[in-house]
């Protein structure tokens, strides 16, 4: 069986070591290339040590012949490269947030940069297999997904397909501390963290006209009002979403829960769940949990979604996108289950 070739542009970064230990045990890809300015010239293996079995030299820019390149760079420092490993026949999948958006005039207002290489973006397939699996798999160019956007787009997108909910919803989600990277700052060091629960970028987020962009989508293109208030929490992984919408009619709560099964029935990493789910379920995993459930009192629906956020929320669903373009079993190396305690 063909080994297809990867390699990871920045595999320093949470979300990169992540793709490194999943790619690690893929039984159809072989990592052969890292990148890392940092940390260039060591070996993967001796850098991190719990990644004993990739005895990869860390490099300045890819080696060798790639079939697939997974961008883990921060937002703006890697689009400039694509174009030129599009033109060399590589297929990208890009983690950052560069080609997420499809108007370039939200760059400037939400990441503060004008775009290097706009005329990719209409061309870039936004990687959410439960809604775009067919564009991912004949994509070129495929814009991972964000961690809050997945959450919060999976536990809402059934409402919005189905008319169920007015277009305007609130979304309130916990993120782990792993979301903000794996540089020192004040707000993440256990001293200022632990023990502390804070809101941030209330209202100016920048995952917020992704969420919008992709629920319009959904809702056949009707632009829904989103209030977003992301949180840190002290743990290391995990993100848990709660979204709020008014119904637009009466409806039970077993028949909002059948609804959302049978939306995700085919679907391998979504489960609706019976109870409220806990981020431990997933810890570890590219599963994504939900719970939708009926407020009759005020006639709201109430959508829990929870998923591992450097997982699902990154380097799983980056690895599940790459298996969709290759042609592979979408769950190839994504079979894990999490583990307690």
């Amino acid at each position: 069986m063909k080994k297809y070739k990867a390699g990871i542009i920045n595999v320093t970064g949470y979300a990169g070591l992540e793709l490194a230990r999943i790619l690690a045990s893929h039984p159809s890809v072989e990592l052969c290339s890292v990148t890392g300015r940092s940390l260039a010239g060591k070996k993967l293996s001796d850098a991190f040590p719990y990644l004993h079995s990739l005895d990869l030299p860390i490099t300045e820019s890819l080696e060798g012949e790639v079939d697939i390149a997974f961008m883990a760079l921060p937002h703006k420092e890697g689009a400039a490269l694509v174009p030129d490993f599009l033109s060399k026949g590589m297929r990208v999948i890009d983690i950052s947030a560069d080609f997420r958006l499809k108007d370039p005039s939200l760059y400037q207002a939400w990441y503060g940069f004008e775009h290097p290489c706009p005329e990719f973006l209409a061309e870039a397939v936004y990687g959410l297999p439960e809604l775009r699996r067919k564009d991912i798999a004949s994509a070129r160019l495929v814009a991972n997904p964000g961690c809050y956007p997945t959450s919060a787009i999976l536990g809402l997108a059934p409402a919005f397909k189905m008319d169920l909910i007015e277009p305007n919803a609130i979304v309130d989600a916990k993120s782990g501390l792993s979301g903000s990277g794996r540089t020192p700052t004040a707000k993440n060091i256990f001293c200022e963290a632990s023990e502390d629960v804070c809101a941030y970028s209330i209202g100016t987020h920048r995952h917020q006209p992704e969420i919008v962009q992709e629920l319009s989508l959904v809702g056949g293109g009707v632009i829904p009002r989103v209030t977003f208030c992301p949180h840190l929490v002290p743990m290391s992984r995990g993100i848990l979403s709660s979204a709020y919408a008014r119904l637009k009619q009466p409806v039970t709560d077993e028949e909002v829960k059948e609804l959302y099964r049978r939306f995700y029935k085919d679907e391998p990493f979504v489960k609706i769940t019976a109870e409220p789910p806990h981020t431990r379920y997933t810890r570890g995993t590219n599963m994504c949990f939900i719970y939708p459930v009926v407020d009759a009192l005020n006639e709201r629906l109430i959508v829990i979604s929870c998923i591992d956020n450097l997982v699902k929320g990154a380097a799983g669903q980056a690895v599940q996108n790459m298996n969709i373009m290759l042609g592979l079993s979408e769950d190839t190396g994504l079979k894990a289950i999490a583990a307690l305690p």
